[in-house]
């Protein structure tokens, strides 16, 4: 969807005029008789506000319905709950640190099986489903280490073993990436990130392919009653209208990013698909419409959590915080902070190792992020050389 058609899909208000979409701060709505309304009677169930991000949320994704929460967990949790025990959830292995704790802490006490792959080679995934399989449950690119999967590949297994692709799109956003047209079932987002993109809110989004299941993520959304409240309904409407101009200068800054730190003698690996050493540069080429990101990851040549954190508290621009997505940029150190709930052995297995460090480029001037980094770098204590003694 382009920029204009973004935001020419944000309605004005039918009755007043106002260009920007009210906030509808009401718990309840008058009803001419039991059951006879206005398309609203209480607001857990609907509140005109968040009727309008969803209905925008459904054209950015191209779906027949999305769904707001109150958070991106609380966004993964509705989805989870189509199922039932007995069920299995094929995941890729470089999860979100929170979406591990509530499959692996929560659910699985429920009786539904998790197994962790690298979903990068469609191969792994299809010699893990078996009839038991419900979910395929892939990030892509993924957090914290931008591994890329071919969402189409995918979808064809899950079509085969009549299972749901469910697609995190959150580090592409809907401008790079449109899983739905891929062949996925159903789209999350955390709009907390680029979608609302100021890092003033928090916010889940379920985007669902088809009638059917949005009729059953609706009927969670309302039993549950995680819904987003109408301020923050406005606030990521709100983001929305940049979406696509703030997505774009944040891809030219991690691309920008990315070409430095290939280059200095710190650094061991860089993450980051726009690069043409990256497993699955191609795809992600295809995949993301030519965008790449604002997300790059890297692991120092001191491999140790204490290199990593003398790092990430050096710079000025970079923010150490959780989150991502916003216009500041940020970085932070996922095993410590992000993954730190996942098991170091498993972190290790998906390829988080100890030095890895996250940054979240924001929308300044690219060369002044490069210059914080290199600053960030000179600060670091001198690697100790041991004496050869004759």
């Amino acid at each position: 969807m382009s920029a204009t058609k973004i935001i020419h899909s944000i309605p004005s208000d039918p009755l007043t005029g106002a260009i920007s979409v009210p906030v509808y701060q009401t718990s309840t709505f008058i009803q001419e008789a039991p059951g006879v309304n206005k398309g609203f009677d209480y607001a857990r169930s609907n509140n005109p506000t968040r009727k309008v991000l969803e209905d925008v949320v459904a054209k950015l994704e191209g779906g027949n319905g999305a769904f707001a929460f109150a958070t991106g967990l609380a966004a993964i949790d509705a989805v989870l709950k189509l199922l039932t025990t007995g069920d299995e959830i094929i995941a890729v292995d470089d999860i979100y640190g929170g979406a591990y704790r509530l499959f692996t802490h929560v659910y699985e006490k429920l009786g539904i099986n998790i197994k962790y792959v690298d979903t990068t080679d469609p191969e792994n995934v299809a010699n893990a489903v078996s009839s038991k399989t419900k979910l395929i449950w892939i990030e892509s690119p993924t957090n914290p280490t931008l591994k890329v999967s071919n969402i189409s590949a995918i979808a064809t297994i899950a079509e085969e073993v009549n299972a749901l692709l469910v697609v995190d799109n959150t580090f592409a956003s809907p401008i790079a990436q449109q899983p739905l047209s891929l062949g996925a079932d159903i789209v999350i987002h955390s709009g907390t990130k680029y979608i609302g993109g100021h890092s003033d809110l928090v916010a889940g989004l379920v985007v669902t392919k088809t009638a059917s299941l949005s009729e059953k993520i609706k009927f969670v959304q309302n039993a549950s009653g995680g819904v987003l409240g109408p301020w923050d309904c406005f606030l990521t409407i709100r983001g929305i209208e940049t979406l696509d101009i703030r997505y774009r200068k944040q891809c030219q800054n991690a691309e920008k990013v990315a070409q430095f730190l290939v280059k200095h003698e710190s650094v061991q690996d860089v993450y980051f698909p726009g690069l043409k050493t990256h497993k699955n540069h191609d795809i992600a080429r295809r995949q993301q419409n030519g965008l790449f990101g604002g997300i790059v990851s890297f692991t120092l040549k001191e491999d140790t959590v204490e290199a990593a954190n003398s790092f990430v508290t050096s710079t000025a621009f970079f923010k150490l915080a959780e989150s991502l997505g916003g216009v500041k940029s940020l970085l932070c150190h996922p095993p410590q902070m992000t993954h730190a709930s996942v098991p170091r052995e498993r972190r290790l297995e998906a390829g988080i190792k100890d030095s890895l460090i996250r940054l979240s480029c924001g929308i300044e001037g690219a060369q002044d992020l490069i210059d914080d980094l290199a600053s960030a770098f000179k600060q670091q204590p001198k690697e100790k050389k041991l004496l050869q003694v004759i």
